[in-house]
């Protein structure tokens, strides 16, 4: 009868003498490599440092016009081609492939309020100051043609803001109230108020485009269905709202650019209460706009910054500032998800890239399995202490710093002052409050 037993040959691990070192059995297969894990940690610690270091997310800046820049609208099929206009009446279209403007027009006395391009890309509408409602072609007058629009539409009041149907040729003004327009008629279609406060801003809802969003000066943002010609219902909160965005891939959702220096993610069918409260601002924010991928969104604010916020996320990604960049006015995020433009009250657009280290041209099959090896790497690590605090950490201008600094001392204070009602206080007769609910005032339906 055969029995097999284990051999093994007592030079492989017994030393000679005391001095030797132990020796360790080792497997050289590299799937079972006994320091995979610290491995691994190296090298997303390595991937995280590099992308701090060449984080350069500044790429270009668009100069030529002679006033702050108001507001911006996107081309919706090239997406190198931008609109923008001034607070002189001034227009300008930009190539961003060879960064320079292709064409200057005179569209209107004082501001351009608003500007958006045609669902078909072919012309675009503005409007101003000067009470009007202008249609432009896209392509410019032929030489010894002078510079006029299509079509000009004379209003009672100020318009301060527009926005285009994605499929059919009506759009929508606001100021007094919200008017719907053909673009063959000089009436509007319909006129939808609910208050008596201007209105700052109105989006096309990109998916359920019979609904349109607005936010007016008396704290309310209000919804509308151009199909009943009638409000469906508003929100007051505790200030008032600069402008929304809807959300490009979930019909529901639309974030609130707020004058607390917050955002507000609200589902529209549940205005109770916001999704997500953003907070990183450190003064009023003017602007917001979606990425196509709509899990994230970029926002302007007048403490010269604009900040990348994910949709699900309370706090910001990344924030960009320069030296020069005064108050930011308007942000668009371009249809390819790769740059971000902001105009500013000192004249200029930026470029700049959507992740600030991400390498732009023709990468290599090697490059790019590297990139997609260190992003998995940076996503398993990323709540480890180290890696967390190297990919978190900004430098901000002093006066950010300061600002929020002094922002978080007032609601410690404030949170230990509701601590101590509540303790010298009857049981129940000082509510907790959370932090969403908050700021909401009423629900009107």
């Amino acid at each position: 009868m055969k029995v097999k037993v284990l051999s093994r040959n007592p030079d492989d691990y017994v030393r000679e003498t005391k001095q030797d070192l132990q020796r360790v059995p080792r497997n050289y297969d590299p799937a079972l490599h006994p320091f995979e894990v610290p491995r691994e940690y190296t090298r997303a610690l390595n991937a995280t440092k590099l992308d701090r270091v060449f984080a350069k997310p500044f790429l270009a800046s668009l100069d030529g016009h002679r006033d702050g820049v108001n507001c911006m609208a996107k081309h919706p099929h090239s997406l190198s081609t931008v609109l923008s206009g001034a607070c002189d009446g001034e227009v300008k279209i930009w190539n961003l492939m060879k960064r320079e403007c292709i064409r200057t027009l005179q569209a209107h006395e004082g501001f351009v309020r608003g500007i958006c391009t045609r669902f078909c890309g072919t012309s675009f509408f503005t409007v101003g100051d000067d009470k009007t409602v202008k249609h432009w072609k896209m392509e410019g007058p032929a030489y010894g043609e002078p510079e006029e629009p299509i079509h000009t539409i004379l209003g009672k009041t100020v318009y301060t803001g527009i926005d285009h149907h994605l499929k059919e040729p009506v759009f929508a003004t606001c100021g007094h109230q919200v008017d719907i327009w053909n673009e063959q008629r000089t009436s509007p279609l319909c006129s939808l108020t609910w208050g008596v406060d201007s209105i700052s801003s109105v989006k096309f809802n990109p998916i359920e485009m019979y609904l349109l969003g607005s936010c007016a000066s008396d704290r309310n943002i209000v919804l509308y269905d151009m199909r009943q010609s009638t409000a469906l219902k508003k929100v007051i909160l505790d200030m008032r709202t600069n402008t929304l965005s809807w959300n490009p891939m979930e019909a529901s959702i639309f974030t609130a650019a707020n004058e607390d220096y917050n955002l507000y993610t609200f589902d529209m069918r549940f205005l109770d209460k916001p999704l997500m409260v953003h907070m990183d601002h450190v003064s009023a924010v003017l602007d917001v706009d979606y990425s196509p991928t709509g899990k994230e969104f970029v926002s302007a604010s007048f403490d010269k910054s604009i900040r990348i916020f994910p949709v699900d996320k309370g706090h910001s990604r990344e924030v960009y500032h320069t030296k020069r960049m005064q108050h930011v006015i308007t942000v668009k995020w371009t249809m390819d998800n790769k740059y971000i433009l902001c105009g500013s009250d000192e004249m200029n657009i930026r470029l700049w890239k959507a992740n600030a280290s991400e390498k732009l041209g023709v990468l290599s099959p090697r490059e790019k399995a590297s990139m997609l090896y260190n992003q998995k790497l940076k996503e398993k690590f990323q709540h480890h202490p180290q890696i967390k605090r190297i990919a978190c950490h900004r430098h901000l201008p002093k006066m950010i710093y300061s600002q929020a600094k002094e922002l978080r001392i007032m609601r410690e204070a404030s949170r230990r002052k509701e601590l101590n009602r509540r303790k010298h206080s009857k049981p129940g007769s000082v509510p907790f409050m959370s932090e969403k609910k908050k700021h909401i005032v009423a629900v009107v339906k």
